[in-house]
C-alpha cells in the first residue's frame, strides 16, 4: 500500500523577495520521511489572497495532507487565516477556546491582548486548534489542510503537535554511494538499475571537489533488503 502524500505551500513576501531563507521545507521534508508521509509538491507564494486561496485548493485537491507555513500572526498582512477560510467558503471570527489560550498567555506575562493579537484567535468555522506550546497562538487544521506559523521554531512544534494525529506509511530508508566518475560515465548503469528496481528511487547528485568529478548515489525506499540489493548490484557493476 502507498504511503500517503503530502504538499507543502510556504507563504510570504519575504520568502520571495530573498530576505528570509525558508527552513521550514527542509524540517518539513525530514519529519514526513520518518513518520512515512511522501512530501510530492512544495510551492511557494506571496502575501496575495487570491494566490493564496488558488494555491489551497488546488493542493487540497491534489494530496491527502497540506502544511502551510507564514501568514498567521497579528500583522495587517497576516491574511492566510482568512485565506484558508474562503477556500473551504467557511466563515471565520475570533473562537473562544483561542481566545482563552491567548487571554491566559497574556495575562501571565503581563501584555496586553489587544486587538493586533486578537487576529490570531480569528480560526474558521469547523477547524480543529493545532498546539503551539512555544507562543500558545494556535494554528489550526481545516479539512486536509494543516495551517501553521512560519517561525521555524513554532514550526516545528505545530508540526510536533499534527503528526500523532496523522497516520502514516512506512519510513522512507536511505543509502548514499559516493562515486569519483561523472555523470556520463554512470548513467547507463543507474538507468539499467532503475528499470530493474523500479519500486525505489535512485538519484544521482554531481558534484566536483578538487578538480575531481563525482557523484552521490542516493536510493530511497521503504525496504531494506531492496535497498541493499540494489547498492550491492550498484557497487558491483561499477566495478567498486
Amino acid at each position: 500500500m502507498p504511503n500517503p502524500t503530502a504538499a507543502m505551500l510556504v507563504i510570504g513576501d519575504e520568502i520571495l523577495s530573498g530576505r528570509t531563507r525558508d527552513a521550514n521545507m527542509y524540517f518539513l521534508a525530514g519529519e514526513l520521511t520518518k513518520h512515512g508521509i511522501d512530501l510530492a509538491e512544495v510551492r511557494v507564494v506571496s502575501d496575495d489572497s487570491a494566490a493564496i486561496i488558488s494555491a489551497v485548493q488546488a493542493l487540497s485537491n491534489g494530496f491527502e495532507h497540506v502544511f502551510t507555513s507564514g501568514g498567521i500572526g497579528p500583522t495587517h498582512d497576516d491574511i492566510t487565516a482568512d485565506c484558508i477560510a474562503q477556500a473551504f467558503d467557511k466563515h471565520i471570527d475570533v473562537r473562544d477556546d483561542a481566545r482563552a489560550l491567548l487571554a491566559d498567555h497574556y495575562k501571565k506575562t503581563g501584555k496586553e491582548l489587544n486587538e493586533a493579537r486578537l487576529r490570531m484567535a480569528r480560526i474558521p468555522d469547523g477547524a480543529t486548534l493545532i498546539d503551539n506550546p512555544v507562543s500558545i497562538a494556535p494554528g489550526f487544521t481545516l479539512g486536509n489542510v494543516h495551517v501553521m506559523a512560519g517561525v521555524p521554531m513554532v514550526f516545528q512544534a505545530m508540526v510536533a503537535s499534527v503528526l500523532p494525529t496523522i497516520t502514516g506509511g512506512q519510513p522512507m530508508l536511505s543509502q548514499t554511494l559516493r562515486v569519483l566518475r561523472g555523470e556520463g560515465d554512470i548513467a547507463p548503469t543507474l538507468g539499467a538499475l532503475a528499470e530493474r528496481y523500479d519500486d525505489l528511487s535512485i538519484g544521482c547528485y554531481p558534484f566536483q571537489q578538487d578538480g575531481v568529478f563525482g557523484a552521490n548515489i542516493v536510493i530511497r525506499g521503504t525496504t531494506g533488503t531492496r535497498i541493499d540489493a540494489a547498492m550491492t548490484q550498484l557497487a558491483k557493476e561499477l566495478e567498486l
